[in-house]
């Protein structure tokens, strides 16, 4: 990500040490596993990519040389993006299908030709590998509900209201006219 190869919906990513998430530092620098979240915590589908064999020897003990699982990418859905995953899965009961085709819709790696525009890079193969050939992507979405006077108003209602309440009590406060202008 820091060497902007990471292309995704959302451009937020976040990149962590094991000891900075829970409040403590290993004394062996080498034992600390990294994570990656990417997209915002906040949304509706962000990734979190996780040493596994890191969080078990730091959990259990496990030497990481024996750990089952080395690395871990979850998929972290919520609202509508949730309800179409599961839709999708219990359509084509096709665990692997619907994760992978979520995760090509989201995320890609690529690798830097300066020369290109950065969407036409090419995929890195390490990449490539992981996705696997020929998958599809899954949006998560449904077409945006057409304007009307309601949705207008409960959008006025939710966004534009605090602000005007807002500014009239920074008027009141400060002496100014902001919401006369």
């Amino acid at each position: 990500c820091r060497k902007r190869e990471y292309i995704g919906k959302s451009r937020s990513y976040k990149f962590y040490q094991s000891g900075e998430l829970i409040k403590h530092r290993e004394d062996d620098r080498e034992y600390m596993g990294r994570t990656l979240y990417l997209g915002s915590l906040k949304s509706d589908v962000y990734f979190c990519i996780y040493e596994k064999d890191y969080e078990q020897y730091v959990k259990l003990g496990t030497p990481l040389e024996e750990a089952d699982i080395i690395n871990r990418f979850e998929i972290r859905l919520r609202n509508e993006r949730a309800y179409y995953a599961v839709r999708d899965l219990l359509t084509y009961y096709d665990a692997e299908q619907t994760a992978f085709s979520i995760i090509n819709q989201y995320v890609r790696f690529v690798d830097e030709e300066p020369d290109k525009r950065k969407n036409d890079w090419k995929l890195n193969d390490r990449w490539a590998w992981f996705i696997g050939d020929n998958r599809q992507s899954l949006k998560l979405t449904t077409k945006p509900e057409p304007y009307t006077l309601d949705r207008t108003l409960r959008w006025v209602q939710r966004q534009v209201a605090p602000t005007l309440k807002m500014l009239k009590k920074i008027d009141k406060g400060n002496g100014t006219d902001y919401m006369e202008t």
